[in-house]
């Protein structure tokens, strides 16, 4: 019986949990419910993987009524597999929590924090499972209101203009995508997207559905921070509270990728986007153009957060870069690089979550000599940027590494030089926290700083070491991207 409803209960149970975490109004009591809601939901998309492996597609109708009238879950390997990476990612940031929001929110602000973080993964989890257009949209709702909410109470004032950015381009995202959907919808009289597939399939191209593909693609872009529609990430990635940070970099962005590639290849896909549209290249251009443009801006950064945050935009022109390629081996570069993006910077943003709870600074100056104080923390943020540099044996090598073969299985070899040069500007901002570490005398922001609590110390090593094991074995990461890329190749005419 449970296991037939685990597509509802992976988006209910922190529906749920986000209503007593309010109830409870105690900060230690919300995050023990945040904490057991969130360490079940990782358990919850194993189950959904494990029954999607063989190939097969889970259906889940709510309310009564059969798709595509009424309003469907609908799981294949795809989605499952973005439902396991944001379910794990909230099942470990939840225990380094604790410490670090009673550092940075008041008390009587701690359960509404945690309400919010639960409404927030809720939002992400039902974007991804819902087969439900506007279902997407509501959901999308969810999310970004908790996600305003979540930032506006970072303790910097900023943190309001930053919540206020967000919320001015998120609602204009919002509505890009709505408007995209009614068009569709006019035209198929459908919202289920399986049932909007076919149908779409079956028509000629017309306006409207040119113009739906266009205001999907700028709405989810909006959402995914695709340069240059990014103006919002760097300042609410800098000012928000150091575990808001860490769990949006890791999953809202990839969420907002997963839909991106639903629409381009599952929907539209039969009908011409990759045929008789140039957006294979101009997905290519503004992916070079995030690469570069985000990479050097984050070389000159003096605040960690803001450097880490411009990283984060050039990381996801590698994601929307496999779009472009659009073969199996460059398709499975992006999608295992939304897995291995959400590892290291989540890495990177809880080691720098645990240096802001000691020092009370993530400025560069600040952190100078940081590694004789606190060698475990430092160790762990310097491997996490290995990977993004994209070291053999870490995570960021395997991703370019697909996409390096997916570019010269289309003759692109200029492509393959570009990935490399892009990492060498990487190399730079890197270099630069690793020389203030371990290269500068002690600063006065530094010099009693200690490790943080094991609470924080122990997830961050564990997402570090992800990023070391999954860049040496690939079989369950690389391997599900690849059969995922196969699924949504297969959509294309």
């Amino acid at each position: 019986m449970i296991a037939a409803n685990l597509p509802a209960l992976q988006v209910v149970l922190p529906l749920l949990g986000a209503v007593v975490c309010a109830m409870v109004r105690r900060g230690p009591l919300a995050w023990g419910v945040a904490l057991v809601v969130s360490l079940a939901m990782p358990l919850i998309a194993v189950g959904l993987l494990i029954q999607v492996l063989d190939g097969s597609t889970i259906s889940y109708a709510l309310g009564g009524w059969r798709p595509p009238i009424g309003i469907e879950y609908r799981i294949d390997i795809v989605n499952a597999f973005i439902l396991l990476l944001v379910s794990i990612i909230g099942a470990v940031i939840m225990p380094y929590a604790k410490a670090s929001v009673e550092a940075e929110i008041a008390p009587d602000r701690q359960p509404w924090f945690y309400a919010l973080f639960l409404l927030c993964l809720s939002g992400l989890l039902g974007m991804a499972i819902t087969g439900d257009a506007f279902n997407i949209f509501v959901f999308m709702e969810i999310s970004s209101l908790a996600t305003y909410a979540l930032i506006a109470m970072g303790q910097d004032r900023r943190a309001l203009l930053a919540a206020y950015q967000y919320l001015i381009m998120g609602t204009i995202g919002a509505t890009f995508y709505v408007i995209g959907v009614g068009l569709i919808y006019t035209v198929t009289g459908t919202l289920n997207l399986a049932d909007m597939a076919s149908k779409v399939g079956e028509i000629e191209n017309s306006r409207a559905i040119i113009a739906a593909l266009a205001f999907l693609t700028v709405g989810i872009s909006l959402k995914l921070a695709l340069f240059p529609l990014h103006v919002w990430l760097p300042n609410a990635y800098a000012y928000a509270p150091s575990m808001v940070t860490c769990f949006l970099a890791a999953t809202a962005t990839k969420v907002a990728v997963y839909l991106l590639l639903r629409y381009v290849f599952s929907i539209f896909g039969k009908v011409f986007v990759f045929a008789d549209l140039p957006l294979p290249e101009i997905f290519l251009v503004l992916s070079l153009a995030a690469m570069f443009g985000a990479s050097i801006v984050a070389v000159f950064q003096e605040d960690i957060k803001r450097m880490l945050a411009y990283s984060s935009v050039a990381q996801i022109g590698y994601i929307t870069l496999g779009i472009a390629i659009a073969n199996k081996l460059g398709l499975t570069g992006g999608i295992v690089h939304l897995f291995n993006h959400a590892l290291m910077k989540g890495a990177l943003f809880m080691a720098l979550g645990a240096v802001f709870y000691r020092v009370g600074s993530v400025k560069i100056d600040d952190l100078a000599g940081l590694g004789q104080r606190m060698p475990i923390t430092m160790g762990a943020l310097v491997l996490a940027g290995l990977s993004i540099i994209g070291v053999p044996g870490t995570v960021g090598f395997i991703s370019k590494w697909y996409l390096g073969l997916g570019a010269l299985e289309h003759g692109w070899w200029w492509l393959v030089f570009l990935l490399v040069l892009s990492s060498l500007i990487s190399v730079v901002y890197i270099g630069r926290i690793v020389e203030a570490v371990y290269f500068r005398p002690v600063s006065s922001a530094a010099k009693r700083a200690t490790e943080p609590p094991l609470s924080m110390l122990l997830p961050t090593l564990l997402l570090v070491a992800s990023t070391v094991y999954f860049g040496i074995d690939t079989a369950a990461s690389a391997g599900i991207a690849g059969r995922a890329a196969e699924l949504l190749l297969a959509g294309l005419r």
